[in-house]
């Protein structure tokens, strides 16, 4: 590697370093006992000699990955063994398909199952290798559903697994030892879940065949055809809602219901996992699954074929909720259903309709309410007024079906706003006191003839 650009990762890293010395020291605070239990890391650690080590991408997973703090543990009970991929593996060998799966958000499991299955328990040098003639040592990983075999070829190059170690010992320090190997490796449990992933797209992607007719009056066929498996449903989304407060009578039921070509319980579940992950909408996700039943709901309609987007207002925006507007029958149910578009919009899509075509209306699941973007401050803003919200964390999930953006308000009707503004009017003009005003006597043109005729105007005017 050229020694300008290990500089560069040097110092690209060195935050990294700082963060994981964060994590390290002892807190101040903490009593004499609980820090004598803890364990301490010194700067001479192989934790910190990974971070300031030429292996840039496998740090950065590390960081990505939330494993510092468990590592830290790890080396703290035990000496520890790192395989780390070369980073032309990490940057050019591997499928950018499967790299941005790692790096999506709902996907951590996978990417810490993934790290852990290159670090060992125990410290193995290249001295512990086994002969050409012996055979594989069979370890357990940090993950412990996955081994790694350790084998000496005949020619007497090192291998682990499927992949040649390149550089043995690379790295030594009292508690662990880093070798250098060509390629990742990867788990069947995480490739299994990839390739569930890129299946369930491929299938999402299915166009629409045809437009059977339906009757306007009660929303249903006239002729029932088949649907293709994977497209989208011909009614409208609200026809397939379950019946709410605003909803009367029953919508019809959604179409082919026993078909379930997607399983939209086990993905709203996963978004809604997501968003715990993620950090910061937990009061989104306990009104989704706790305070009303719109998860289950939400999966059903997935389940039929539909897709949505949700506007997903974070915990700063949800405490700003009142009582009243919680406490009448319905009102989370309204509140969510506002936020909840019955199409399929990244943060991409949505920013570029917006810079194209200006303000944007998009249909809700709250009839006939409609939500308003535009762009504004390099980003996308929704509602109008003080009433408005900012894209804050842009394609927090994303599968084909869901699509969860995070946004930093609440977002209300303009119609609710200006029924509110009406009635403070209402009420400030019933406290202010009336004024009755009376009326000059005046007389009529009649009398003013009348005196005239008789000559007695000046008498009796």
């Amino acid at each position: 590697m050229d020694p300008s650009i290990y500089g560069v990762c040097n110092h690209k890293h060195f935050s990294l370093i700082l963060l994981l010395f964060v994590f390290l020291l002892p807190l101040h605070s903490h009593s004499a006992s609980s820090s004598s239990t803890s364990p301490q890391i010194n700067s001479n650690s192989i934790l910190v000699a990974l971070l300031d080590s030429h292996y840039t991408e496998l740090a950065e997973l590390v960081e990505k990955a939330l494993l510092l703090q468990k590592l830290e543990e790890a080396v703290g009970n035990h000496n520890i063994t790192i395989f780390a991929p070369r980073n032309h593996a990490l940057e050019r060998d591997l499928d950018p398909e499967f790299k941005r799966f790692l790096l999506e958000p709902r996907n951590l499991n996978s990417l810490q199952t993934l790290l852990m299955s290159h670090i060992l328990p125990t410290r193995i040098p290249s001295s512990a290798w086994p002969a050409a003639a012996t055979s594989a040592l069979r370890h357990t990983t940090l993950s412990s559903d996955y081994h790694l075999h350790l084998t000496t070829n005949s020619s007497g190059h090192k291998t682990v697994d499927s992949a040649a170690v390149l550089r043995p010992d690379d790295v030594v320090r009292p508690d662990g030892v880093i070798h250098g190997i060509e390629r990742l490796l990867i788990p069947r449990s995480v490739q299994e879940d990839f390739n569930r992933r890129r299946s369930l797209r491929s299938i999402a992607a299915v166009l629409p065949e045809g437009a059977p007719e339906v009757d306007p009056r009660t929303h249903r066929l006239k002729k029932p055809a088949p649907v293709p498996a994977g497209a989208p449903p011909v009614l409208p989304i609200y026809d397939a809602m379950a019946p709410g407060p605003s909803l009367a009578p029953a919508p019809a039921p959604g179409p082919g219901g026993p078909r379930h070509h997607f399983n939209g319980e086990r993905q709203v579940k996963d978004f809604i996992q997501t968003l715990l992950h993620y950090g910061g909408y937990n009061e989104m996700a306990d009104i989704l699954v706790n305070l009303t039943s719109l998860a289950t709901e939400m999966g059903r309609l997935v389940s039929e074929g539909y897709v949505l987007t949700v506007l997903a207002p974070n915990d700063e925006a949800m405490a700003k909720l009142t009582t009243d507007q919680l406490s009448e029958p319905g009102a989370p149910e309204q509140i969510i259903y506002y936020h909840i578009i019955p199409e399929y919009q990244t943060e991409e899509s949505m920013y570029n309709a917006v810079r194209r075509f200006g303000k944007i209306r998009y249909d809700t699941l709250r009839l006939p309410h409609k939500v308003v973007a535009q762009e504004a401050d390099g980003s996308v803003k929704f509602g109008n007024g003080d009433g408005s919200a900012y894209l804050f964390d842009p394609d927090i999930y994303t599968d084909g079906r869901i699509s969860v953006q995070g946004i930093d308000g609440v977002l209300f009707p303009r119609e609710e706003e200006e029924e509110d503004n009406k009635a403070a009017a209402a009420a400030r003009s019933r406290t202010t006191p009336l004024v009755k005003v009376a009326a000059k006597p005046r007389r009529g043109k009649l009398m003013q003839v009348a005196c005239g005729m008789l000559g007695a105007f000046g008498s009796v005017c």
